[in-house]
């Protein structure tokens, strides 16, 4: 066990790499994963933006933070579908049986998650740039919003970890994705949650979405932020801990 720990950050990059490979080799699943939000990015801006009362001037400036969050939640499925098929294939029980950290298989798909949806989010604001996105922030708040992005990133990761351990099938491996694509659009990443019915509007205020996507939105603004990315960051935190917490025990159940 100690020889283990000793080479765990090898064995990590190993991990990482073999990873990153399996996405640079099938570049279509990034091109996939960004389809999705461009298109509703598209839809919102060309054809339902005239008619949206969002009270800015640039709707696709209002509009791209919720779009950030839609495609990270589809990205993260690809990370429980590479999972599974680790898990299917019985590459997890190699990988079980060599003298390695048994930890570093998650975090090597956790890690290059973080690149997968990064390149998907680039590409993303290269598109908003076309049709007119424009920010006044500086390099700090930049640096916060990459750094919320990650953070954000890394919560729906180990989210999808969980069912990329435990699905009977690829569907199943993939199903979690879609409420976390949906929960944004009963938030304020689309409208603003003033023009909701009461009860609507009260759940809209009070998920995570709302908070993420107003921090996100402030910040491109050039904006002060108001208490809300304190409540974004306790939401993240929340539910990174709760899911690292269920994922390792999980995993550690698929590797008595």
């Amino acid at each position: 066990m100690a020889t283990m720990q000793r080479y765990f950050f090898s064995d990590l990059g190993v991990m990482f790499g073999r990873s990153l490979r399996y996405i640079f080799r099938s570049m279509d699943t990034i091109i996939t994963a960004t389809i999705t939000p461009i298109g509703l990015m598209l839809l919102f801006v060309y054809v339902f933006g005239g008619a949206i009362q969002s009270g800015t001037a640039n709707y696709v400036n209002y509009v791209l933070p919720g779009i950030f969050l839609v495609a990270i939640a589809s990205g993260t499925s690809y990370t429980s579908l590479r999972l599974f098929t680790d898990v299917q294939r019985g590459i997890m029980d190699r990988f079980r049986s060599m003298p390695i950290a048994p930890s570093t298989l998650l975090w090597g798909h956790v890690l290059a998650s973080l690149v997968f949806n990064g390149i998907s989010l680039l590409i993303i604001v290269l598109v908003a740039l076309l049709m007119g996105f424009r920010s006044s922030a500086g390099i700090l708040p930049w640096l916060a919003i990459v750094g919320l992005l990650a953070l954000v990133t890394l919560t729906l990761t180990w989210v999808a970890v969980i069912p990329g351990l435990t699905a009977r099938s690829i569907d199943g491996a993939a199903v979690f994705a879609y409420p976390l694509i949906f929960l944004p659009f009963i938030s304020s990443a689309f409208v603003p949650t003033r023009s909701m019915p009461p009860v609507v509007r009260a759940f809209a205020e009070h998920q995570p979405v709302t908070a993420i996507v107003n921090t996100i939105r402030a910040l491109l603004a050039g904006e002060p932020v108001s208490q809300e990315i304190w409540i974004a960051l306790a939401w993240c935190l929340g539910i990174l801990l709760l899911a690292f917490f269920f994922a390792r025990m999980v995993y550690k159940k698929r590797t008595v």
